[in-house]
């Protein structure tokens, strides 16, 4: 079901990118963190960057490995992720959703809802600037 609210930065939700992206763009779901604010005359839109279980090769200045605990629910159960910044990408929210955690004793969907930290969020966002030929204006230099 699509988002039907803007996340704040920082949110992890789960991005389908699985129509109209071909490879060796994204293609499938995949946990995302949002990195952009609510803008005016943007609606729907939302400036996202993916997250992956698996370790870049090689490691580069776009990512960069975060903690995530307690872990997200399978497939994408490990503490560990890397942000892939190079895969930034601005979609709309129909291809978002919050992260389902099973139902409740009544049959309701329950769903995860988190945030990354401001320390965190930093990390992510010098990430970004490298990803996109900026990564002189973060501080300190990575």
């Amino acid at each position: 079901m699509p988002l039907k609210f803007h996340p704040e930065p920082g949110t992890l939700l789960i991005c389908d990118y699985s129509t109209g992206f071909r490879i060796p763009e994204m293609v499938k779901k995949r946990p995302v963190v949002t990195i952009s604010p609510r803008l005016k005359r943007r609606d729907g839109l939302i400036t996202i960057v993916p997250l992956s279980t698996s370790a870049p090769s090689p490691v580069c200045d776009h990512h960069c490995k975060i903690t995530v605990k307690p872990a997200l629910p399978s497939p994408f159960d490990s503490e560990e992720a890397w942000v892939k910044a190079d895969m930034l990408a601005t979609v709309g929210f129909e291809r978002l959703d919050l992260i389902r955690t099973g139902r409740d004793p009544f049959g309701k969907r329950k769903y995860l809802t988190r945030q990354l930290e401001p320390e965190v969020m930093q990390t992510v966002y010098q990430c970004v600037l490298h990803a996109i030929g900026l990564g002189h204006l973060t501080w300190p230099e990575k």
